[in-house]
């Protein structure tokens, strides 16, 4: 299964995670307070990031989470934005190397 993947710069986690709980009508699933968030749906994986290497309020780049990605991968499309594909697990390691008291399990 296919969830399409969207990755947001912000510089206001805390107002992201109430704003887009409110929107998509879920918790997120996984946070590192005062830098990141995830939400999965159905169809839908949603992370918001704070702002470090992208400007605040701009795409970090897109993708899909693919069940049956064997690997993570990216590439870059012909408007230079960012497209990764990754299993849900794949996800869970770049979270927890990250962040390795995050401990996210998908």
């Amino acid at each position: 299964m296919k969830k399409f993947h969207i990755s947001i710069s912000t510089n206001r986690i805390e107002e992201t995670i109430a704003d887009y709980s409110s929107r998509l009508g879920i918790q997120p699933c996984s946070t590192i307070p005062g830098e990141y968030a995830l939400w999965r749906t159905e169809s839908l994986n949603i992370s918001a990031r704070k702002a470090h290497d992208h400007e605040a309020g701009t795409l970090r780049h897109l993708g899909w989470e693919d069940s049956t990605a064997l690997e993570f991968s990216k590439d870059t499309d012909v408007n230079g934005i960012t497209w990764e594909r990754f299993s849900a697990q794949h996800q869970a390691h770049e979270i927890n190397d990250l962040w390795p008291g995050a401990n996210y399990q998908p």
